[in-house]
């Protein structure tokens, strides 16, 4: 029986090695507003695949800090992996369907809300509004960066007002836009000089973190 169990003992790691990693999706579904529709799949390594239609075949991607990964999936724990109901049932605005979907190997769970009064439930949520801001930011940076120079530094002027707010995530996969302006002079030099300061404040900040956030590229 002893031996059994020591065997038994020296298994578990290696049963919990190979099970599946799981994955947090969040989907949003809110017609007339921008964006009207974004799926978000966060793996537990902190890679995220961002989407908004469910049809993109070209979405963006990039890795959350170790502590923001962390975040999500402790309130996922929480949220028994999203296994009860979070609707709060109270009559208020619609505010978008919100789906937050637990996938780990055969182990499926989702919950369906637009309003919920769960501490945990809001935080999950605000999480993700996080990542929508700060996508919603990268689009437009990359866009102006590409099709429209002088809207560059009114692009840069919103990127530096959500990382005021908190509400920027994974900022180093700004790097290669911010440099790819601070070196090209066709560029106004204000918006040259917002994306040079903006490289500093994200440097300081990885350094600062005990979780980084990444290296400039």
């Amino acid at each position: 029986m002893k031996r059994l169990i020591l065997l038994l003992a020296a298994a578990l790691p290696l049963l919990a090695a190979s099970a599946p990693a799981p994955r947090i999706v969040y989907t949003k579904s809110f017609p007339k507003s921008v964006p009207a529709y974004v799926r978000i799949q966060v793996e537990r390594s902190g890679d995220v695949t961002y989407q908004e239609a469910v049809d993109d075949d070209d979405p963006l991607k990039f890795t959350l800090s170790k502590s923001d990964t962390d975040m999500l999936f402790d309130l996922a724990q929480r949220l028994g992996n999203f296994t009860r109901p979070l609707e709060s049932g109270l009559k208020v605005a619609r505010m978008g369907d919100k789906t937050l979907r637990w996938e780990q190997g055969d182990d499926h769970h989702e919950v369906t809300f637009n309003y919920t009064i769960d501490p945990d439930g809001q935080a999950i949520a605000d999480g993700f509004e996080k990542i929508v801001e700060t996508e919603q930011d990268y689009i437009a940076v990359d866009r102006t960066v590409h099709f429209d120079q002088l809207g560059v530094n009114d692009a840069l002027l919103q990127l530096e007002t959500t990382w005021d707010n908190k509400r920027l995530v994974a900022p180093s996969q700004f790097y290669p836009l911010l440099n790819r302006i601070v070196k090209n002079e066709s560029f106004l030099h204000m918006a040259r000089e917002r994306a040079a300061k903006l490289i500093e404040e994200f440097q300081a900040a990885s350094a600062s973190s005990p979780a980084k956030t990444g290296a400039p590229q």
